[in-house]
């Protein structure tokens, strides 16, 4: 047991030292990009931002806070050889925590950004956000 142990060691080194994989789910006429570029400035924001009051940004950090703390979890079930629906079931609790913080991040959106724009003409909101939407709902 301690063999296969010191065994399962190696192979988790192994994969934590990989390079970058590229990520194969992509829409159709989309280009293949990394989960790392995906993550970078470059890729994933805009020049836009958003002042949020302080009750929707700690809202926010503590959904965060939350989900990362399963997914640490989830990592360390993995290195502990956790049954493998164990593993699973802290997925779908992870997901359904991430959906939650979606839900409420595209409400408070809707509520604030998309009205206000609107409001003063910009009707180009509408468009962002059916795109945001369309990603969302892959």
């Amino acid at each position: 047991m301690e063999e296969n142990k010191a065994g399962n060691e190696d192979k988790k080194t192994a994969k934590t030292t990989s390079s970058v994989r590229k990520c194969h789910c992509k829409a159709e006429g989309e280009s293949e990009i990394s989960h790392e570029a995906m993550l970078t400035q470059e890729y994933a924001m805009s020049d836009k931002t958003k002042i949020r009051e302080d009750d929707e940004y700690k809202d926010l950090v503590h959904r965060l806070n939350r989900i990362e703390g399963q997914i640490r979890g989830i990592r360390g079930m993995v290195d502990k050889d956790a049954y493998c629906i164990d593993i699973l079931t802290q997925v779908a609790a992870t997901r359904c925590a991430l959906n939650s913080f979606t839900k409420v991040l595209l409400a408070n959106h809707i509520r604030t950004c998309v009205t206000d724009d609107i409001r003063q003409g910009r009707d180009e909101s509408v468009d962002e956000l059916v795109d945001a939407l369309q990603k969302l709902l892959k």
